[in-house]
């Protein structure tokens, strides 16, 4: 017989990570639980996301493996999910067309596969064999990280959205969370402009608005500022016959690399720079210069016509690692805060479940809480 104790869980968020913590809690028995979302669900960082899920870039060791278990759990949700979540398979391919960055190239390759993560150095042959339309230009050195896949998160995010709700949970959008009420060291109930929720467990996973709404209870939580620009464009041809992302280096004309993918309705979003870059031109200018780069590397792009997009702000802890677990001085008030949340969605979603449902410390957590601010002063 279970000896878990019937709890009332308020999710504030509606983004991947609080879809994915609502779907993994919504299995679970002995518990009632509600998603606040103060617009809509997709409307934060998760609609303006690369959502690129890989394990490519992310150090230390320990934050890499962190990663590369959730990238594996994308298969699994899909499986249990039994709903088109929109996941593109296939890999990513990257080349370099510098000697200086072939080599950088080289040695993150090797490294990565001393950690057992699938991805390889390939010749411009086998290019050509993944991507025949592609038309990359001088290529020193290239790869391909077979496991990678993308998402189109408004899928993912209304298929746990609708699970939940199947299983019993209450969704409330447009709702502001405006103040929390404390009794004795405890949150015992969330308060919007229109209504009071009493609860055991509050669920902190609004993105870039969570500093604000935990200043409400005296818990300090902090980011950084970071803004991105993720482009999309009208309908095209399929142009990418076999991976699911592409990674391109910059030319001439434009100094920073790109990255791209294509979703089903065949519009394209398309990036600048590192992931975590700061960039904040959403001007239809910039948006043109983008598609002209792509259309260097990818004529079968033809016709489509760039869209300009609006910034996005994107979830960024302080030291740029993930805020995940309980506060210590409201124990229960449950953070989870990230820059990687695609690609941790799943295992955050499962991984946190437990934490909150059989009051276990998940060892892998340990060094993303959020105490370890407090220690580094």
């Amino acid at each position: 017989m279970s000896s878990t104790k019937y709890k009332k869980i308020v999710i504030i968020g509606a983004g991947i990570i609080g879809a994915s913590i609502a779907y993994f809690l919504s299995h679970r028995s002995h518990n009632n639980v509600t998603i606040l979302e103060r617009e809509t669900p997709r409307s934060g960082a998760s609609g303006h996301s690369f959502a690129w899920v890989n394990a490519f870039g992310k150090d230390p060791r320990d934050y890499h493996t962190l990663n590369r278990r959730s990238l594996d759990m994308w298969y699994r949700m899909e499986y249990h999910l039994d709903a088109d979540i929109g996941i593109h398979y296939g890999g990513e391919l990257r080349w370099e067309n510098s000697k200086e960055s072939a080599l950088q190239l080289q040695r993150r390759i090797r490294q990565l596969q001393t950690w057992g993560y699938p991805c390889q150095l390939i010749s411009r042959d086998e290019m050509s064999e993944l991507e025949p339309g592609l038309n990359p230009g001088k290529v020193e050195s290239a790869s391909y990280s077979k496991a990678d896949i993308h998402v189109e998160t408004d899928k993912f995010i209304s298929a746990c959205l609708n699970n939940a709700q199947a299983s019993g949970t209450e969704i409330y959008t447009e709702s502001d969370v405006i103040d929390f009420e404390i009794q004795n060291d405890k949150i015992v109930a969330v308060k919007t402009e229109d209504n009071e929720f009493p609860c055991d467990v509050v669920v902190l996973a609004n993105g870039t608005d969570m500093t604000k709404l935990a200043s409400l209870a005296d818990i300090h939580i902090p980011q950084q500022f970071s803004p991105g620009i993720v482009i999309k464009t009208t309908p095209c041809d399929t142009i990418l016959e076999n991976i699911a992302i592409l990674h391109a280096p910059s030319n001439d004309e434009y100094k920073q690399h790109i990255h791209l993918r294509q979703l089903h309705d065949g519009s394209l979003r398309i990036g600048q720079g590192t992931q975590e870059g700061i960039n904040r031109d959403d001007s239809k200018q910039h948006a043109d210069i983008l598609l002209s780069c792509a259309k260097a590397f990818l004529p079968a792009i033809g016709n489509a016509s760039a869209i300009a997009t609006p910034v996005g702000y994107r979830p960024m802890p302080l030291d740029g690692f993930p805020i995940i677990g309980y506060t210590e001085s409201l124990p229960n008030m449950y953070v989870a805060l990230m820059h990687s949340g695609v690609t941790l969605a799943p295992l955050i979603g499962e991984m946190s479940t437990m934490e909150i449902m059989d009051d276990v410390r998940i060892d892998w957590f340990e060094p993303y809480r959020l105490d370890r601010f407090n220690k580094s002063n």
